[in-house]
């Protein structure tokens, strides 16, 4: 009877520790925060977040991320071209400069954002919580203004709560880089940037 009490307690204790080494709610083990960060950094690189939102440096090979300022978002200093107004007409085309950061539509001008962990320009003031539900939502901050085209925000979405945890904890790793993105431009302003004028 001892040894069965023994074996009992033995096997309940190793069912016990294996459970605390995983996430139960997803019977995934629980990463540490290096593992967060890498996988974070996987998932944002094939994810290509840096195409929009890392300023680029022009290359024999095309435009290439900067990596001294990668996820920064658009250049607070970047001029707008002017641009034919009638070509992002609804059911038009929609336009983009060369480096992928500023994208005009039917919508207005979007600008892409400041990733970086930067308090006042970027996500530092950011919690997980405000992350996962902007990606879920497609409303800033998880409640405010909403995501403009062309971020993904509906695919990003998808992904379960502990990819978009190390998302941002590896957004959360990078330098803070203080980069204001302006605001996005209503399609009611557009025609202050048309090259007919």
């Amino acid at each position: 009877m001892k040894r069965i009490v023994f074996f009992t307690v033995l096997c309940v204790s190793a069912v016990l520790f294996v459970l605390s080494q995983f996430n139960c709610s997803s019977g995934e083990k629980a990463m540490s925060k290096d593992e967060l960060i890498a996988r974070g950094k996987y998932l944002v690189n094939i994810g290509g977040c840096n195409d929009c939102h890392s300023p680029k440096i022009m290359t024999a090979m095309g435009p290439v991320p900067d990596t001294t300022k990668l996820l920064s978002g658009r250049s607070a200093n970047q001029p707008i071209a002017p641009f034919d107004t009638g070509s992002v007409a609804p059911g038009r085309w929609v336009l983009t400069d060369g480096g992928t950061s500023t994208w005009v539509g039917p919508w207005g001008i979007s600008f892409t954002a400041n990733l970086t962990p930067d308090s006042a320009t970027g996500l530092g003031a950011w919690t997980l919580d405000n992350f996962i539900n902007t990606m879920r939502t497609g409303k800033h901050l998880g409640t405010g203004r909403d995501l403009l085209p062309p971020m993904p925000w509906q695919s990003i979405g998808q992904l379960k709560d502990e990819d978009l945890k190390a998302m941002f904890t590896y957004l959360q790793s990078l330098p803070p880089i203080s980069n204001k993105v302006p605001n996005p431009v209503p399609p009611t302003m557009l025609a202050q940037y048309s090259m007919k004028k």
